[in-house]
């Protein structure tokens, strides 16, 4: 495996021009640039990360367009997750508008969900949940993530902690875009510091999970 040198400038035109033709033409003819700015960085960064965080998965470049009503047929962006619990974890991906960390969980099965709501419910671990998330938006990270317009089956419109109560998901994002280290390998010490960051809230979900 490569050590990270960053996300060269290539990378970041690829997807620009992806963007305006997402097509299996344009796919073939620039194959190459994808594997060696774009696929090839990833690995090496999350490489980098494993020792602290673990194996990451690197998505595949192909959207699964079976049930979409949009058929282009590849992703806009390289994404990598690892995991550190079900559909819970690390996140990081590289596209035309640059580069983007995250952390939280983006899906969780009915028994999942209400064991996480159950632990907002409570003063205690949910109050710890609040101040988590004060933090990171302090430090420029954004919430979001899937929500219910009204409130969850068995909570009270007026629980001091509704908003949270309302995730099915809860994804905090963190935009790095076109910094100068995105080229560089200084990019790594970026995402192992936001990574680091947001371990609290990691780990607050998978022990809530359960």
């Amino acid at each position: 495996m490569h050590s990270f040198h960053g996300f060269p400038e290539a990378a970041l035109d690829f997807y620009d021009d992806l963007e305006i033709d997402n097509t299996k033409a344009f796919w073939t003819e620039h194959r190459g640039i994808y594997d060696t700015s774009v696929a090839a960085p990833m690995r090496a960064l999350v490489a980098g990360l494993e020792d602290e965080f673990g194996p990451a998965k690197v998505f595949r470049p192909f959207r699964d367009v079976r049930f979409s009503k949009d058929k282009t047929p590849y992703k806009t962006h390289q994404g990598a997750f690892v995991a550190a619990g079900a559909s819970t974890g690390w996140y990081v991906q590289v596209g035309a508008p640059g580069v983007r960390t995250g952390a939280g969980f983006y899906r969780a099965e009915p028994a999942q969900l209400a064991a996480i709501r159950e632990a907002i419910d409570d003063a205690r671990s949910g109050r710890r949940l609040e101040r988590i998330l004060a933090a990171l938006v302090d430090d420029g990270w954004s919430v979001g993530g899937d929500r219910l317009k009204t409130s969850p089956r068995g909570y009270d419109a007026d629980h001091p902690r509704i908003e949270l109560l309302r995730h099915r998901s809860l994804a905090l994002s963190r935009d790095h875009g076109f910094a100068p280290y995105v080229h560089t390998a200084d990019l790594l010490d970026h995402v192992r510091a936001d990574w680091q960051a947001a371990r609290p809230l990691v780990d607050w979900v998978v022990r809530a999970a359960g």
